[in-house]
């Protein structure tokens, strides 16, 4: 799919957003910013604003470099099988550029805002993006750049179904909990359950994928 299409104008409008609120608030901004924040959620490390700048470009690079290596993946597929279920990898694009453009904008208000408690959307948002990413798992086909990418379900076709299967539940189950519980919870104890409950989604569909491959390797 090489002609230009929705998904493309809407990654665009999206991308574009946080650079224009940050052109829009640049002259707003100090000269020392926060560039890290801790696990209490206020910023522990600051710099100058041109770094913050830097940071920003940064992100928005590998934003664009996300979305073109999805947009294009059916051409750099070794196995082919991509083309098949483009349109989930389009929309999968196009999910990661709102994530990265979305967290993008709430350091952007954060640092504008000295009093945001920026765990406060960052937890809750990349909770929200598992839910998404469980809402279309099963329809991800088996390729090397997207998905549960294990030595098992690479190999074997009914593996990889049967395990996004599972993590398209786990995930988007997980992720609701995990952007309800964030809203509620803050500070150490909201980040130690957001540690605990990505230990769980990843793990949890690599173990599968394991023993699946033990408990049906004789039919392989």
């Amino acid at each position: 799919m090489k002609k230009f299409s929705t998904y493309d104008l809407a990654a665009i409008i999206v991308w574009l957003l946080p650079m224009a609120y940050l052109a829009f608030i640049y002259q707003q901004l100090p000269a020392t910013v926060p560039l890290h924040y801790g696990i209490n959620g206020h910023a522990d490390r600051y710099g100058s604003k041109h770094e913050f700048v830097g940071f920003q470009a940064l992100l928005s690079g590998v934003t664009v470099f996300v979305y073109l290596l999805l947009r294009f993946l059916p051409a750099i597929d070794p196995k082919k099988q991509v083309s098949v279920g483009q349109d989930t990898f389009l929309k999968l694009a196009v999910g990661i550029v709102l994530f990265l453009s979305g967290l993008s904008a709430a350091i952007i208000f954060a640092t504008a805002n000295r009093s945001f408690r920026i765990d406060q959307v960052i937890f809750p948002f990349i909770g929200l993006f598992f839910a998404f990413m469980g809402n279309i798992m099963y329809n991800i086909k088996p390729n090397y750049f997207a998905g549960i990418r294990t030595p098992w379900t690479l190999e074997d076709a009914n593996n990889w179904r049967a395990t996004h299967r599972l993590a398209g539940k786990l995930w988007f189950v997980g992720g609701l909990l995990i952007a309800v519980v964030s809203l509620m919870v803050h500070g150490v104890a909201g980040f130690a359950f957001f540690i605990s409950a990505m230990v769980v989604l990843t793990l949890v569909p690599t173990i599968y994928s394991y023993i699946y491959f033990r408990s049906h390797r004789a039919d392989v």
